[in-house]
């Protein structure tokens, strides 16, 4: 910790450092020492304005304050909303912050995001994980340093414990907020406070050392499941066969690895998968978020969409991606020797698929029920549900996972397009289709 005596002026047009700033002990504390140790850098405080509490609009007013006194710049957002059904005020709180502090951060120009925590609250925080049946990931912690969307969010006193920066704030003579809902025992972490400090003054080393150990533990199991998981398949597809011949404890880590690009999966999904499933059954799983799926002996994801998907006319006449938001998907339209007559894709219909519709795959071929063309092709069941492409008279042009229609192919001499549909869970949701475009 510095204890320079007076805040160093800074270059405007340098990059900029941010503090996040609630005004309490611990943040003071940072932000007085960040001002003063650093040379040629902007120092930005960042305050998250959560109006829970009568107090916070002179909290803001009060942080705004001691920023300038420091010699630092201030930014502050207040939190919109409330708690969903079933959520808690906490984990409302702490997502907004996160959001609000990235956000502030990036518009301040800084990269760098340092945070108050120390050695106290590492210890809270793996006790509250291992109380809650956490695993090795959970009870790692907070890491030290970690970059999320191009912000390093950083903190510098992580071992440092909590009777150093009471002392640097009485050396500094520093004054701070005291927040009354640190005292209020329905918040989890105010009762372990309240209870665990009192009876155990001496357990903070050993739970901070924990977590220590319980981060290189975590990322051994991520080293073993990058190995595992680059003979099983690809992020779309887990080849569940393969991982029944890995060790039960493998087996575990690496479907957890698997799913973690997906979704945040809880234990009992886990069990669940690893118990439920059947060599060459096809089942499914609700998921948070979507729903898992085996399928010929491989695990897929597939992202929640709405239900409602109304009829309407796009033009695909032109080359490019057209994004559907409300399939999950994208024609992608590409110039070809083989496709449909651009001028016929002026102005189509995209709906639902109907009853007694047939497919025909290529000229020669005989016309299918959708349904056949589907398993013929090894399109998966949950896969079958893409819209469908018709012209003005209704006739079938194109079918999402199964191609273009051979019978709407264009003459030889007529200028053709070609028509696929691609997935994307990366889309956004809406309860209709957006606008197409290139």
């Amino acid at each position: 910790m510095a204890d320079s005596a007076t805040p160093r002026t800074a270059d405007p047009s340098a990059p900029a450092v941010a503090v996040a700033f609630s005004g309490g002990l611990d943040s003071t504390a940072l932000l007085h020492a960040v001002t003063r140790a650093m040379t040629g850098q902007r120092v930005v405080a960042l305050h998250v304005h959560h109006g829970l509490l009568p107090q916070a609009g002179a909290w803001a007013e009060h942080t705004a304050q001691v920023a300038a006194s420091f010699g630092a710049g201030f930014a502050c957002t207040r939190l919109e909303g409330q708690p969903g059904p079933g959520e808690s005020i906490e984990a409302w709180a702490r997502a907004g912050r996160h959001r609000a502090l990235h956000d502030m951060a990036v518009a301040a120009g800084a990269d760098l995001l340092l945070l108050a925590h120390h050695r106290r609250d590492q210890a809270e925080t793996f006790l509250l994980q291992a109380l809650r049946g956490g695993g090795v990931a959970g009870m790692s912690g907070m890491p030290r340093a970690q970059w999320r969307e191009g912000v390093c969010w950083a903190r510098p006193w992580l071992d440092r414990p909590r009777e150093a920066i009471e002392a640097y704030a009485a050396q500094h003579g520093l004054s701070w907020i005291d927040d009354p809902s640190n005292g209020d025992p329905r918040l989890a972490r105010n009762r372990l406070r309240q209870t665990l400090w009192p009876a155990f003054p001496s357990g903070e080393a050993g739970l901070a050392q924990a977590a220590r150990w319980a981060q290189q533990a975590d990322a051994l199991a991520a080293e073993v499941a990058a190995e595992d998981l680059a003979g099983l398949g690809t992020p779309e597809r887990l080849d569940l066969a393969a991982l029944q011949a890995l060790s039960p404890a493998r087996r575990s880590n690496a479907l957890r690895a698997w799913l973690a690009a997906h979704l945040v999966a809880p234990a009992s999904l886990i069990e669940r998968l690893l118990t439920e499933w059947q060599p060459g059954a096809t089942q499914s799983w609700p998921a948070p978020g979507g729903a898992l799926h085996a399928w010929r002996d491989g695990l897929y994801w597939q992202a929640r969409r709405p239900l409602l998907r109304a009829a309407l006319s796009i033009d695909l006449s032109q080359p490019g991606r057209h994004v559907q938001p409300a399939w999950g998907g994208a024609w992608i339209v590409e110039p070809a020797t083989t496709g449909i007559a651009a001028l016929r894709l002026a102005s189509v219909v995209q709906r639902s698929r109907g009853d007694g519709e047939q497919f025909q795959r290529a000229p020669a071929s005989a016309a299918r029920s959708l349904k056949k063309a589907a398993q013929e092709l090894g399109l998966p069941p949950w896969r079958r549900d893409g819209p469908v492409l018709v012209d003005a008279r209704g006739a079938l042009l194109a079918v999402a996972g199964l191609g273009m229609d051979a019978r709407a192919f264009a003459a030889q001499d007529e200028p053709a397009l070609a028509i696929r549909w691609v997935e994307d869970s990366a889309l956004p949701q809406s309860e209709g289709d957006g606008p197409t475009g290139a």
